[in-house]
């Protein structure tokens, strides 16, 4: 009997129309855990690296966590996994909600979809009942409308549905996939669309296996507990607090300088009452009583919900206030666009314009007013005419393919996607580290399990780690913290191990479907981290009937991350690539980050060029990787592992690599 996992995958080759139910292997499980994991080994051993992300041999993955379906509570993050077209590297994308933990109930693990439709379809998966139907009808549709007339169609309200609108169908870069109040962006959107697949729908009732039932619905009692204490403090992507901490620190758009000083009480007092007398509830994904979803009606818009960063980046596009994201996020979730990055996209156009690099000949009836502007690009990005055409092609790809001096205004890109548009004084060395050679796109993937700037006193120091449960019973997180006193003076090798604890928490996290902001994401804000390195390993052996522990899911971390990393190397990604958006911080010294650079390689085991060698490789039971690697050149088979004892790990390190 397979426990926690289903044990099948579901095939669809929409080229044929075949539906297969595939059986998997165990050993999978126990080697990268699920979610993320698996998706990475199945995108290896199935899409070679020189597939055209828009080619029908791309496959598009959709990833239910481990731990999805069973007692354990605030564990519903699907995983979607493909190779982007506007990175060109692998695309990690997850969304809250129900579909992870539905599709569990449906029998599967992960839907594994190949080929290109005909026409437009969307995907009915009802238990054993799984049907390719026409969606021609839907086409244009918007992606809550979509969802509501598929249930209507079939008859089944409690249906979890995912779906693109017009954005995705149109194969805009920064198209997502709507479910619910969440969304998975930055990559597979704009895969589905070229798929011609419109949507997903998802009915499951059946159970799912445990291997010591007992004793993990008895800690799931106690982690519902530490889960209502952390809302007593309150979070802040559900609450407005800290949005004085946004506006101080994020750059307006796209632009090079934020407005300083824009922030007062004043401002603050009438965002909270704009939100909280249009707020219809507050609600949380399934199987979580955090709630950090805010569900809105506003006057004249259709009623939609929000988390996060959704609400912010709008309005800093078209510098505005809160009530015009209120105004444009609804439709902009309608036509399935990610608002992490489209802002950026229209804001680029706005500073070309005014550059004169666009003309009234690109932008014909060009509004004054800039939220208007925002929505004229909006709605020709979408459609993707004229001028919107290339830019929705993202920032990176638009700048070059205009020309004329717009490459300079390309300022905020990575590995030639949009990163959050901060502008700060001096660097952060850590953060350097995880914007740079992060593999997931995005900093709030990566960032979370240690602060971004250290406390004024020792007082408030001793008061933070006091309660920092997460690092028990490892003190070395907490000597950094204690020692930090300005955010860019901290050794290379707290640098390193911080970097690395970051991607532990969410490479584990994106495998067994723990939400971000109760695990890897809170643990900057010291005590109310739900699940940490510490109390993972018992929650999955209890789930699944594996023998593991702190060093042996340390392990599977490495594991994982070493085969993103690999994942991206085969596809062309090298050092030079690694780099923060140019004025992401004010204040830098080529030098010093070249050499953290030089040290974080070392301390993962990788070559001077970012490229995991034949020893960490095999090390880590990854020998397909370093065989392939040989046989295309990428490594020669002489490079040697560089030594742990480096500037970066002078101190003694625990066994599990930095946590």
């Amino acid at each position: 009997m397979r426990y926690a996992e289903t044990g099948y995958n579901l095939e669809i080759d929409l080229s044929r129309g075949n539906i297969e139910r595939v059986e998997t292997d165990p050993k999978l499980m126990e080697q990268y855990l699920g979610g993320q994991g698996v998706a990475a080994k199945i995108l290896w051993d199935r899409v070679p690296p020189d597939t055209d992300p828009f080619s029908p041999d791309n496959v598009l993955i959709f990833s239910a966590g481990l731990l999805h379906g069973t007692p354990v509570p605030g564990c519903n993050r699907t995983a979607v996994n493909t190779f982007s077209p506007q990175t060109n590297l692998f695309a990690h994308s997850l969304m809250g909600g129900f579909f992870g933990p539905e599709l569990k109930h449906a029998g599967y693990d992960r839907i594994i979809i190949t080929g290109k439709a005909p026409d437009l379809v969307y995907l009915w998966i009802n238990n054993d009942k799984v049907e390719i139907r026409d969606a021609t009808h839907l086409r244009g549709k918007g992606t809550h409308e979509t969802a509501r007339l598929i249930r209507e169609e079939l008859k089944e309200p409690f249906a979890q549905v995912a779906a693109i609108g017009l954005a995705g169908e149109n194969r805009v870069y920064t198209a997502s996939i709507e479910h619910g109040f969440s969304s998975a962006a930055r990559g597979p959107g704009p895969v589905m669309g070229d798929k011609r697949l419109k949507a997903i729908a998802v009915r499951g009732t059946k159970d799912i296996n445990i291997a010591r039932p007992a004793e993990l619905f008895e800690l799931c009692v106690e982690l519902r507990n530490k889960i209502a204490e952390s809302n007593d403090v309150g979070d802040w992507m559900a609450v407005d607090e800290d949005d004085s901490f946004h506006h101080n620190h994020f750059a307006w758009g796209n632009a090079r300088t934020r407005q300083k000083n824009y922030w007062s009480k004043e401002l603050q007092e009438r965002w909270t009452r704009w939100k909280y007398d249009n707020m219809d509830r507050q609600v949380g994904c399934y199987n979580c009583s955090k709630k950090c979803i805010n569900v809105i009606s506003w006057p004249g818009q259709k009623r939609f919900a929000y988390k996060c960063y959704g609400k912010d980046t709008y309005h800093m596009a078209a510098f505005k206030e809160l009530d015009y994201s209120y105004q444009i996020l609804g439709p902009a979730m309608e036509y399935g666009v990610d608002s992490y990055s489209t802002p950026q996209v229209l804001a680029f156009a706005i500073e070309l314009y005014e550059a004169g690099i666009l003309t009234d000949q690109d932008l014909p009836n060009f509004p004054s007013d800039s939220g208007e502007r925002i929505r004229y690009l909006l709605e020709i990005v979408v459609r993707r005419e004229g001028i919107g055409d290339i830019l929705a092609n993202g920032v990176y790809h638009a700048a070059r393919q205009i020309g004329k001096g717009a490459e300079k205004y390309d300022h905020n890109t990575t590995k030639k996607f949009e990163q959050l548009p901060i502008k700060l004084g001096k660097l952060n060395p850590p953060y350097f580290l995880m914007i740079a050679t992060g593999e997931k796109m995005a900093i709030t993937q990566i960032e979370g399990s240690f602060p971004q700037d250290p406390l004024p006193t020792m007082e408030e120091r001793e008061a933070f780690v006091k309660k920092w449960e997460v690092v028990l019973p490892d003190e070395k997180f907490k000597r950094y913290f204690l020692q930090w006193e300005k955010r860019h003076e901290i050794s290379n090798e707290a640098s390193c191990a911080i970097t690395d604890w970051n991607e532990a928490m969410h490479y584990i996290d994106d495998s067994v479907g723990f939400c971000g902001f109760l695990s890897s994401f809170r643990g900057q804000f010291g005590g109310g981290v739900v699940y940490h390195i510490n109390n993972m390993p018992e929650i999955i052996s209890l789930a699944t009937g594996m023998d593991l522990d702190k060093d042996g899911l340390w392990r599977i971390f490495q594991r994982n991350r070493n085969l993103v990393r690999a994942l991206n190397v085969r596809r062309g990604l090298r050092r030079e690539d690694e780099r923060p958006p140019e004025d992401h911080w004010a204040v830098r010294d080529h030098e010093f980050e070249q050499k953290l650079l030089d040290d974080y390689y070392s301390f993962k085991g990788w070559t001077k060029d970012g490229i995991p060698t034949k020893e960490t490789l095999d090390s880590l039971g990854l020998e397909y990787v370093s065989e392939d690697f040989l046989r295309r050149g990428i490594l020669t088979g002489n490079e040697v592992t560089p030594s742990k004892e480096t500037p970066a790990q002078k101190d003694e390190e625990p066994k599990s690599g930095g946590c």
